[in-house]
Protein backbone atom coordinates (compact mmCIF):
# COMPACT_ATOMS: atom_id res chain seq x y z
CA UNK A 1 0.00 0.00 0.00
CA UNK A 2 3.07 2.57 0.19
CA UNK A 3 2.27 5.48 -1.65
CA UNK A 4 4.87 8.39 -1.88
CA UNK A 5 3.75 11.72 -1.05
CA UNK A 6 5.20 15.17 -1.37
CA UNK A 7 3.82 17.75 0.68
CA UNK A 8 4.17 21.46 0.60
CA UNK A 9 2.55 23.37 3.47
CA UNK A 10 3.65 25.14 6.32
CA UNK A 11 5.19 23.89 9.89
CA UNK A 12 2.69 23.75 12.90
CA UNK A 13 5.36 24.03 15.74
CA UNK A 14 2.08 22.96 17.85
CA UNK A 15 2.31 19.61 15.98
CA UNK A 16 -1.87 19.26 15.38
CA UNK A 17 -1.85 20.61 11.70
CA UNK A 18 0.43 21.93 8.86
CA UNK A 19 3.22 19.81 7.81
CA UNK A 20 3.40 17.66 10.89
CA UNK A 21 -0.28 16.81 10.52
CA UNK A 22 0.23 15.39 6.95
CA UNK A 23 3.54 13.37 8.21
CA UNK A 24 1.11 11.68 10.53
CA UNK A 25 -1.81 10.85 8.36
CA UNK A 26 0.28 10.04 5.51
CA UNK A 27 2.42 7.44 7.70
CA UNK A 28 -0.80 6.55 9.48
CA UNK A 29 -2.49 5.20 6.27
CA UNK A 30 0.51 3.12 4.80
CA UNK A 31 1.98 5.85 2.80
CA UNK A 32 5.77 7.32 2.70
CA UNK A 33 5.51 11.30 3.35
CA UNK A 34 8.06 13.46 1.80
CA UNK A 35 7.89 17.53 2.62
CA UNK A 36 9.09 20.81 0.93
CA UNK A 37 8.18 23.26 3.96
CA UNK A 38 6.99 26.86 2.77
CA UNK A 39 6.67 28.12 6.13
CA UNK A 40 7.39 28.42 10.17
CA UNK A 41 5.03 29.16 12.32
CA UNK A 42 5.34 29.72 16.34
CA UNK A 43 1.74 28.09 17.00
CA UNK A 44 -0.42 25.86 19.62
CA UNK A 45 -4.39 25.03 20.07
CA UNK A 46 -4.97 28.88 21.08
CA UNK A 47 -3.54 30.24 17.89
CA UNK A 48 -0.63 31.53 15.53
CA UNK A 49 2.13 33.36 17.04
CA UNK A 50 4.06 34.33 14.43
CA UNK A 51 5.18 33.23 10.61
CA UNK A 52 8.69 33.03 9.11
CA UNK A 53 8.28 32.21 5.38
CA UNK A 54 11.10 30.07 3.14
CA UNK A 55 12.78 31.43 0.69
CA UNK A 56 10.72 30.61 -2.69
CA UNK A 57 13.27 29.25 -4.27
CA UNK A 58 14.41 26.67 -1.66
CA UNK A 59 10.94 25.72 -1.63
CA UNK A 60 11.39 24.99 -5.27
CA UNK A 61 15.19 23.37 -4.07
CA UNK A 62 13.18 21.19 -1.68
CA UNK A 63 10.82 19.95 -3.89
CA UNK A 64 13.50 19.50 -6.61
CA UNK A 65 14.99 16.98 -4.37
CA UNK A 66 12.13 14.82 -3.61
CA UNK A 67 10.85 14.22 -7.25
CA UNK A 68 14.42 14.24 -8.74
CA UNK A 69 15.24 11.33 -6.67
CA UNK A 70 12.46 9.56 -4.44
CA UNK A 71 9.53 10.82 -6.83
CA UNK A 72 6.01 11.24 -5.68
CA UNK A 73 2.98 9.66 -6.66
CA UNK A 74 0.41 12.12 -5.17
CA UNK A 75 1.31 15.75 -4.18
CA UNK A 76 -0.68 17.74 -1.18
CA UNK A 77 -0.35 21.64 -1.29
CA UNK A 78 -1.51 23.40 2.20
CA UNK A 79 -0.18 26.94 3.44
CA UNK A 80 1.32 29.12 0.56
CA UNK A 81 1.34 32.43 2.25
CA UNK A 82 1.93 34.59 -0.62
CA UNK A 83 2.15 35.29 -4.35
CA UNK A 84 6.01 34.08 -4.70
CA UNK A 85 5.32 31.07 -2.60
CA UNK A 86 2.34 29.96 -4.70
CA UNK A 87 4.31 30.80 -8.00
CA UNK A 88 7.41 28.96 -6.87
CA UNK A 89 5.35 26.12 -5.92
CA UNK A 90 3.23 25.37 -8.94
CA UNK A 91 6.55 26.60 -11.14
CA UNK A 92 7.87 23.17 -9.64
CA UNK A 93 4.84 20.83 -9.96
CA UNK A 94 4.60 21.98 -13.86
CA UNK A 95 8.23 21.40 -14.58
CA UNK A 96 8.55 17.95 -12.75
CA UNK A 97 5.23 16.50 -11.90
CA UNK A 98 2.67 17.90 -14.16
CA UNK A 99 1.16 14.00 -14.61
CA UNK A 100 1.31 13.69 -10.87
CA UNK A 101 -2.26 13.97 -8.74
CA UNK A 102 -2.73 17.30 -6.83
CA UNK A 103 -4.77 17.66 -3.67
CA UNK A 104 -4.85 21.68 -3.11
CA UNK A 105 -5.88 22.63 0.34
CA UNK A 106 -6.31 26.23 0.02
CA UNK A 107 -5.44 27.50 3.13
CA UNK A 108 -6.57 31.13 4.25
CA UNK A 109 -7.13 31.41 8.14
CA UNK A 110 -6.15 28.90 11.08
CA UNK A 111 -8.51 27.73 13.23
CA UNK A 112 -7.48 30.65 15.93
CA UNK A 113 -8.26 33.17 13.33
CA UNK A 114 -4.91 34.24 11.61
CA UNK A 115 -4.81 34.81 8.10
CA UNK A 116 -2.42 32.60 6.59
CA UNK A 117 -3.11 33.40 2.98
CA UNK A 118 -1.71 37.20 1.98
CA UNK A 119 -5.14 38.68 0.53
CA UNK A 120 -3.49 40.15 -2.23
CA UNK A 121 -2.35 36.48 -2.91
CA UNK A 122 -6.15 35.07 -3.67
CA UNK A 123 -5.78 35.47 -7.50
CA UNK A 124 -2.69 34.08 -8.03
CA UNK A 125 -4.37 30.82 -6.05
CA UNK A 126 -7.25 31.07 -8.14
CA UNK A 127 -5.02 31.50 -11.46
CA UNK A 128 -2.03 29.11 -10.51
CA UNK A 129 -3.26 26.27 -8.52
CA UNK A 130 -6.92 25.32 -9.31
CA UNK A 131 -6.22 24.00 -12.71
CA UNK A 132 -3.41 22.12 -11.46
CA UNK A 133 -5.70 20.49 -9.25
CA UNK A 134 -6.95 16.91 -9.14
CA UNK A 135 -9.04 18.05 -5.98
CA UNK A 136 -9.70 20.85 -4.00
CA UNK A 137 -10.57 20.76 -0.54
CA UNK A 138 -11.89 24.37 0.65
CA UNK A 139 -13.99 24.64 4.18
CA UNK A 140 -17.04 27.11 3.55
CA UNK A 141 -15.09 30.57 4.29
CA UNK A 142 -12.50 29.70 1.87
CA UNK A 143 -15.20 28.39 -0.96
CA UNK A 144 -16.54 31.55 -0.55
CA UNK A 145 -13.53 33.94 -0.44
CA UNK A 146 -12.39 32.04 -4.10
CA UNK A 147 -16.33 32.11 -5.60
CA UNK A 148 -17.35 35.19 -4.46
CA UNK A 149 -20.59 33.64 -3.46
CA UNK A 150 -22.17 33.58 -0.36
CA UNK A 151 -22.92 29.91 1.06
CA UNK A 152 -25.63 29.88 3.56
CA UNK A 153 -27.34 26.27 2.45
CA UNK A 154 -26.77 23.16 0.99
CA UNK A 155 -27.61 24.67 -2.67
CA UNK A 156 -24.81 27.19 -2.16
CA UNK A 157 -22.90 24.66 -1.66
CA UNK A 158 -23.59 23.12 -4.82
CA UNK A 159 -23.58 26.72 -6.75
CA UNK A 160 -19.97 27.63 -5.27
CA UNK A 161 -18.49 23.55 -6.17
CA UNK A 162 -19.99 24.72 -9.93
CA UNK A 163 -17.88 27.89 -9.70
CA UNK A 164 -14.56 26.63 -8.60
CA UNK A 165 -15.12 23.95 -11.21
CA UNK A 166 -14.89 26.16 -13.75
CA UNK A 167 -11.78 27.49 -12.69
CA UNK A 168 -10.22 24.94 -13.81
CA UNK A 169 -10.16 22.49 -10.74
CA UNK A 170 -11.10 18.61 -12.03
CA UNK A 171 -12.82 18.49 -8.70
CA UNK A 172 -14.20 20.03 -5.99
CA UNK A 173 -14.40 18.49 -2.20
CA UNK A 174 -16.30 21.30 -0.30
CA UNK A 175 -16.13 20.66 3.32
CA UNK A 176 -19.81 22.08 5.33
CA UNK A 177 -18.28 22.05 8.78
CA UNK A 178 -18.70 25.61 9.51
CA UNK A 179 -22.71 25.13 8.65
CA UNK A 180 -24.96 25.36 11.40
CA UNK A 181 -26.50 22.77 12.67
CA UNK A 182 -25.80 18.77 14.43
CA UNK A 183 -26.03 17.58 10.75
CA UNK A 184 -22.60 18.12 8.25
CA UNK A 185 -22.51 17.41 4.81
CA UNK A 186 -19.64 17.38 2.49
CA UNK A 187 -20.24 17.39 -0.93
CA UNK A 188 -17.75 15.67 -3.56
CA UNK A 189 -18.10 17.77 -6.94
CA UNK A 190 -17.13 16.82 -10.61
CA UNK A 191 -18.04 17.22 -13.67
CA UNK A 192 -19.29 13.47 -14.03
CA UNK A 193 -21.65 14.18 -10.76
CA UNK A 194 -21.87 14.73 -7.03
CA UNK A 195 -21.49 12.71 -4.09
CA UNK A 196 -23.14 13.45 -0.94
CA UNK A 197 -21.80 12.45 2.44
CA UNK A 198 -23.31 13.37 5.84
CA UNK A 199 -22.35 12.66 9.04
CA UNK A 200 -23.89 13.72 12.94
CA UNK A 201 -21.35 16.44 14.23
CA UNK A 202 -18.45 15.46 17.13
CA UNK A 203 -19.64 17.25 20.02
CA UNK A 204 -15.59 18.55 20.66
CA UNK A 205 -13.39 21.71 20.71
CA UNK A 206 -10.55 19.33 19.54
CA UNK A 207 -10.78 19.94 15.51
CA UNK A 208 -7.55 21.67 15.01
CA UNK A 209 -5.87 20.38 11.90
CA UNK A 210 -8.78 18.57 10.00
CA UNK A 211 -8.50 20.55 7.16
CA UNK A 212 -4.70 19.29 6.85
CA UNK A 213 -5.32 16.25 8.10
CA UNK A 214 -8.22 15.32 5.72
CA UNK A 215 -5.97 16.59 2.43
CA UNK A 216 -3.16 14.86 3.25
CA UNK A 217 -5.34 11.44 3.43
CA UNK A 218 -6.48 11.91 0.34
CA UNK A 219 -3.19 12.38 -1.05
CA UNK A 220 -2.48 9.14 0.55
CA UNK A 221 -5.11 7.25 -0.84
CA UNK A 222 -4.44 8.82 -4.52
CA UNK A 223 -1.08 7.87 -4.33
CA UNK A 224 -1.77 4.53 -2.97
CA UNK A 225 -4.31 4.22 -6.30
CA UNK A 226 -7.33 4.74 -5.05
CA UNK A 227 -9.49 6.34 -7.27
CA UNK A 228 -10.63 9.64 -6.18
CA UNK A 229 -14.06 8.82 -4.34
CA UNK A 230 -12.49 5.72 -2.52
CA UNK A 231 -9.75 8.22 -1.31
CA UNK A 232 -12.45 10.53 0.09
CA UNK A 233 -14.38 8.07 1.48
CA UNK A 234 -11.47 6.42 3.62
CA UNK A 235 -9.70 9.86 4.29
CA UNK A 236 -13.10 11.38 5.74
CA UNK A 237 -13.20 7.58 8.12
CA UNK A 238 -10.03 8.35 9.09
CA UNK A 239 -10.39 12.03 10.09
CA UNK A 240 -13.74 11.65 12.27
CA UNK A 241 -11.70 8.39 13.96
CA UNK A 242 -8.85 10.54 14.79
CA UNK A 243 -11.57 13.29 16.06
CA UNK A 244 -13.41 10.81 18.21
CA UNK A 245 -9.98 9.91 19.78
CA UNK A 246 -8.55 13.12 20.46
CA UNK A 247 -6.10 13.77 23.16
CA UNK A 248 -7.65 16.78 24.81
CA UNK A 249 -4.33 18.50 24.57
CA UNK A 250 -4.01 22.29 25.28
CA UNK A 251 -6.57 24.93 26.04
CA UNK A 252 -8.45 25.93 22.90
CA UNK A 253 -8.57 23.55 19.46
CA UNK A 254 -6.98 21.00 20.30
CA UNK A 255 -5.55 18.05 17.73
CA UNK A 256 -6.79 14.88 16.44
CA UNK A 257 -5.02 11.22 17.20
CA UNK A 258 -3.26 10.67 14.23
CA UNK A 259 -2.33 7.44 15.35
CA UNK A 260 -6.01 5.86 14.64
CA UNK A 261 -6.62 3.27 11.59
CA UNK A 262 -8.90 2.34 9.41
CA UNK A 263 -9.76 -0.82 7.69
CA UNK A 264 -8.04 -0.07 4.27
CA UNK A 265 -9.57 -2.85 2.94
CA UNK A 266 -13.43 -1.29 3.02
CA UNK A 267 -12.41 1.41 0.49
CA UNK A 268 -10.73 -0.60 -2.22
Amino acid sequence: MKGRVLICAGSDSGGGAGIQADIKAVTALGGFAMTAITALTAQNTLGVQGVVGVAPEFIRRQMQSVLEDLGADAIKTGMLHDVATINAVCDEITWRAADVPLVADPVMVAKGGHRLLAQDAVETLKRRLLPLAAVITPNLPEAEELSGLAITNEAGMHQAAAALLAMGARAVLLKGGHMEGDLLVDLLVTPQGTHRYEDQRIATRHTHGTGCTLASAIAAGLAQGLALEPAVRRARAYVRAAIQGAPGFGAGHGPLDHGVTVDASRFD
